[in-house]
């Protein structure tokens, strides 16, 4: 990576960062202490609290996309940040569930991850950019592992109003770094060829991609609501659950550092990309069989600890791979509206995973959703299968106001036909 493009991706993943740990700081807590507002005794409205966060966002990372296409991603990031930290501060001064339902909307409403995607996308060359991705989700999952651990201990001593208000202040920090550590936007978002949505969702492989991202995120959130009982079953107390995520989660870095990068190098991005999805799917089977039996052979936490440990290798592929394709994949003045469909997608995932598979556990038990994973994470597999690995594109760091070599110049990793974007 050159110097820009290594500025441009730590910065960016600290943005997702610092919200994404905000965000997760209060997921482990949320449910019982929202309980104790005038109207959490009414577990369907916590739900709604809980998940209306992923619904308003889904619903605007659209509009957030195109809007960085139009006006410029910093601008939109900023103002995404603000609408987040002021649903966090009215969700810290919410006197009762119903104001908490206002907080969390409006944190949602703040729907930035098309437009930070797109900015980092236009500040990389497409050899470095799974690598830069890679550095965004590993920044998620970061934060999500240490959300396990101090999330309890903080709601211990602030409560939730104080994480909610925690949560702003980090927003009001990625300002910051928008302001004062992103490198200048590459892209001039002036006299350009505008995207539409209509645009994309004609893309054959983009809609893969979207498919998959949905997938994924529903099948990530919808685990989690029977794993718990399973590290519970297993003879491993509630409090101490993050010590199998987090081994896991740093182990799987290592995996994924030492294969998904050299391996798209050499040109073997689409078997790797087919690869994590079947090892999730595979993961899913392990599950199911888990949860059939009662015995201590399928209740051991070393195995529960491996499944888990397959799956974070399987899923940070996918997480770091998925938007970078999608970025390689999309028309450079379309990048933000394909990104935004792509995020909306997530987005959903997450809003479906936790919904279908919250009624699925309730009506069929685990098993019945291990094996809705585990069906979901197939047919990703088809559809994915006639995927093809984009070719690079000629380098866009407009940044440093570099001209291109003119069309039908060679460049180091291939001739012209290599530039082109490639077929479905």
């Amino acid at each position: 990576m050159t110097v820009t493009e290594r500025r441009a991706s730590a910065s960016l993943a600290s943005i997702f960062a610092l919200r994404m740990l905000g965000l997760f700081l209060v997921l482990p807590v949320f449910a019982l202490e929202a309980a104790r507002y005038p109207g959490g005794d009414d577990p369907a409205r916590v739900g709604m609290a809980m998940g209306i966060y992923g619904l308003t966002q889904g619903l605007l990372q659209i509009p957030f996309g195109i809007a960085s296409d139009w006006w410029g991603r910093k601008r939109v990031i900023i103002a995404g940040l603000l609408l987040f930290a002021l649903g966090s501060f009215v969700a810290t001064w919410a006197p009762d569930l119903d104001w908490l339902i206002a907080g969390r909307s409006l944190q949602g409403a703040g729907a930035i991850s098309a437009a930070v995607t797109a900015l980092l996308a236009d500040a990389t060359r497409d050899e470095v950019r799974t690598k830069a991705m890679a550095l965004v989700g590993a920044s998620i999952a970061l934060m999500f592992a240490l959300s396990l651990v101090i999330a309890p201990l903080l709601a211990g001593y602030i409560g939730l109003h104080g994480l909610f208000a925690l949560t702003g202040a980090l927003a009001l920090g990625g300002i910051a770094v928008v302001l004062w550590w992103v490198p200048p936007e590459p892209v001039d978002h002036v006299n350009r060829p505008r995207g539409s949505v209509a645009e994309v969702l004609k893309d054959t492989a983009l809609l893969r991609l979207d498919f998959g991202v949905f997938v994924l995120h529903a099948v990530q959130l919808a685990m989690w609501v029977a794993i718990p009982a399973l590290l519970v079953a297993a003879g491993l107390d509630t409090s101490q659950h993050w010590q199998v995520y987090l081994p896991a989660v740093l182990a799987s870095f290592g995996v994924m550092g030492m294969t998904l990068f050299p391996l798209e190098r050499r040109g073997y991005l689409r078997a790797v990309f087919l690869g994590a999805v079947a090892l999730v799917f595979v993961v899913q089977l392990g599950l199911l069989w888990t949860a059939s039996h009662t015995g201590p052979e399928a209740h051991n936490l070393g195995w529960l600890a491996l499944l888990l440990f397959l799956f974070f290798c399987g899923f940070n592929v996918l997480e770091a791979s998925q938007p970078s394709l999608a970025s390689r994949v999309a028309p450079a003045h379309a990048r933000g509206a394909a990104l935004g469909v792509y995020n909306t997608l997530q987005s959903l995932g997450f809003f479906a995973g936790g919904a279908v598979g919250g009624w699925v556990t309730k009506t069929h038990g685990p098993p019945g959703l291990f094996l809705l994973c585990g069906g979901l994470m197939l047919l990703w597999l088809l559809v994915a299968w006639p995927m093809r690995a984009p070719g690079r594109k000629a380098p866009t760091l407009v940044a440093s106001r570099t001209t291109l070599p003119p069309q039908g110049a060679s460049f180091p990793w291939g001739g012209p036909a290599e530039n082109s974007r490639s077929a479905d």
